[in-house]
């Protein structure tokens, strides 16, 4: 995108040659309102766009407009005063705006600003009032005062902070750099090794406090925090390179401006070069954070992750993420929506993170940093879960030839992971004994024994999402009552028995709720007499009440060696602190040595996919019987 200041500039310095035959370069600064250096710049760019029909043309810091085509002068000097079009958006009308009060030094009359932008009166106040609301998070104000116009006010640090996350191609996106000074980074950063898209933010950076510091923009005095980063292997690269393009501007930055171009380097996205990320040194606090992190999981969740050979890059994710919340860099998440739809369980670990975080730190972890933890914890869970697998054995079952049963194999081989180990058979050459030291058995025809395995119908053509789904369910055979591998997503439907299901109504309390509950599971012995207890300790370190509408208390219990689950509906919300709840989900975690966690995990994501689709959510806080909930919660693999 064209630089939105840089071509109106170009457009007024064409004026100003055209009134006077020859200009100095500090009249055109102060007329311009940039600063010398810029100006030069932006002359450097005419030429290149007049190429073949115009020159600016200058001796002794004097400039003058020669016109050797006076026909493609006019149509390129036309073109570039035609901003009608792109400031009919107000967006593009505010970043415009935007972009005049960060420079000028004289409050700007509104009438005069609607002039230049060839917009009415009424609609630059519209546009205002929304650029003011929108300023207000970054503790920036436009001050107007009638018959005298209206200026910026604020911390330089948080006008810079609002170009850089909302207008930054808008005000700068071609401003060119010096080639000697480009020249300089370039070298530097690969030198150093850093990634391009560092590179890319940290262009950035400079390109914008080069303007604004050579235009007497200074950011001034930071926080104490800042000055401790001086001590980080990345200054001394960055206090070099600034030194550099000082020498080549003939000035001095002070240790500020060189710390606030430093800031897309601490705060970078962690290098996928393993080799290089393990250059940079970590810093002491991340692996203690990391632990904390853990633990809050496991206490909160009962989900242990097993530290592995992600860890060391989540390490340095942590590290860079705490950089960016101290220092408000922020880095957009283009994925976040997709982490939270299809990561359900993944982001409700990252929401734990990012309490711990807030309680250890004072800091608030964004939503865009919450779904880049949640992309982490999301291959921690897939890297523990192939951990924890042990080899899938299926059986295969066909009675109509080797070419079909050849058939039925190679498209077996598209959906079965490489842990399976799968057998073909003859339907007239198995038995029950040898069926049973399978995990599964699929047949294309009528067993003609009994199968004490869980058993897939296929045909020799087969919907392989559909059976993969089936598949995936099986797995869970040991470990809950599937009474029919069907086509329904939901697992917990093997947990479910209508003893174990309450309807409440909105009077009744949560404490009441969940006692109710654990009353009734104590009767049938599905859990001892101290699990009351147990959950109420558990509810004291910190609520059980995920997302907005569910509750998930769980606790050990030592009755049994099954997984229990009971559920509880109110139509009416159940009041809970700051929380309405519609859905109870009441577990009782085995302590057996074998049990693992694989089952509890695929709850969790079940449980938490209902709290994100509220039609869902309604029609099962709606269920009064268990036959209504049964029917609520079947929801088809491929919807």
């Amino acid at each position: 995108m064209k630089s939105l200041f840089c071509d109106n500039r170009n457009a007024n310095m064409l004026q100003l040659f055209r009134k006077s035959s020859v200009i100095s370069v500090g009249t055109l600064a102060a007329k311009l309102d940039v600063s010398e250096r810029t100006v030069r710049n932006d002359i450097r760019q005419l030429n290149e766009e007049l190429a073949d029909c115009a020159e600016i043309m200058g001796e002794q810091g004097r400039y003058s407009l020669r016109i050797f085509n006076l026909e493609r002068f006019r149509e390129r000097f036309a073109r570039m005063m035609e901003a009608d079009d792109f400031l009919n958006s107000p967006r593009n009308r505010m970043d415009y705006a935007f972009g005049k009060l960060m420079r000028t030094e004289e409050p700007l009359l509104t009438d005069e600003l609607a002039y230049e932008m060839n917009v009415g009166r009424t609609t630059l106040v519209s546009d205002m009032k929304k650029l003011r609301g929108e300023l207000t998070s970054y503790r920036l104000e436009i001050y107007g005062q009638t018959s005298k116009g209206m200026s910026l006010r604020g911390d330089e640090r948080d006008i810079r902070k609002y170009v850089l996350e909302n207008n930054y191609e808008q005000i700068y996106g071609e401003y060119p750099l010096d080639k000697e000074i480009a020249d300089v980074i370039e070298e530097t950063f690969s030198r150093n090794s850093f990634e391009k898209s560092v590179q890319v933010r940290f262009g950035q950076y400079i390109t914008l406090m080069l303007d604004r510091f050579l235009t007497g923009h200074y950011i001034g005095e930071l926080s104490a925090g800042y000055y401790n980063l001086t001590s980080r292997q990345e200054f001394a690269i960055v206090d070099r390179l600034m030194n550099e393009i000082a020498e080549i501007l003939q000035i001095e930055f002070p240790v500020e401006e060189k710390l606030f171009v430093l800031l897309p380097i601490v705060g970078m996205r962690t290098p996928a070069d393993t080799e290089n990320m393990q250059k940079i040194k970590l810093d002491e606090e991340v692996k203690e954070l990391m632990n904390k992190i853990l633990k809050a999981i496991q206490i909160e969740m009962d989900i242990s992750i097993i530290s592995g050979e992600f860890t060391d890059e989540f390490l340095y994710h942590l590290m860079f993420m705490m950089n960016r919340l101290r220092f408000g860099v922020r880095l957009a998440n283009p994925m976040l929506d997709d982490l939270k739809s299809k990561y359900p369980l993944a982001y409700q670990m990252a929401g734990i993170a990012a309490a711990v975080i807030g309680r250890e730190y004072n800091l608030t972890v964004s939503e865009d940093e919450r779904g880049y933890l949640a992309s982490y914890f999301g291959v921690f869970l897939t890297e523990n879960d192939l951990k924890r697998a042990k080899r899938f054995r299926v059986a295969v079952v066909c009675g109509t030839g080797r070419v079909t049963a050849r058939l039925v194999e190679a498209q077996l081989k598209k959906v079965l992971d490489s842990s399976a180990e799968m057998t073909l058979f003859a339907d007239e050459n198995v038995s029950r004994e040898l069926l049973k030291e399978f995990d599964i058995v699929l047949t294309t025809v009528n067993l003609p024994c009994t199968c004490e395995r869980p058993v897939i119908r296929i045909h020799e053509i087969f919907n392989e999402r559909e059976l993969l789904h089936k598949i995936e369910k099986a797995k869970y055979w040991d470990k809950i009552d599937v009474p029919v591998v069907d086509n329904n997503w939901f697992v917990m439907n093997g947990l479910l028995e209508e003893n174990a299901f309450f309807v409440f109504d909105g009077a009744c309390s949560y404490e009441t709720a969940i006692e109710r509950m654990t009353d009734r599971l104590k009767i049938q012995g599905r859990v001892d007499d101290g699990f009351a207890e147990r959950l109420r300790e558990r509810e004291a370190k910190g609520t059980m009440v995920f997302d907005h509408a569910i509750a998930i208390p769980h606790g050990i219990q030592y009755a049994s060696d099954r997984l229990v689950l009971a559920i509880g509906v109110s139509d009416k919300p159940i009041r809970s602190g700051e929380h309405d709840i519609r859905i109870i989900f009441l577990l009782g975690l085995p302590v057996t040595e074998d049990f693992d966690d694989g089952l509890l995990i695929r709850l969790y994501d079940e449980m938490i996919s209902i709290s994100q689709d509220m039609s869902l959510l309604e029609k099962i806080a709606k269920a009064d019987s268990f036959y209504a909930l049964l029917k609520a919660m079947y929801r088809q693999v491929n919807e």
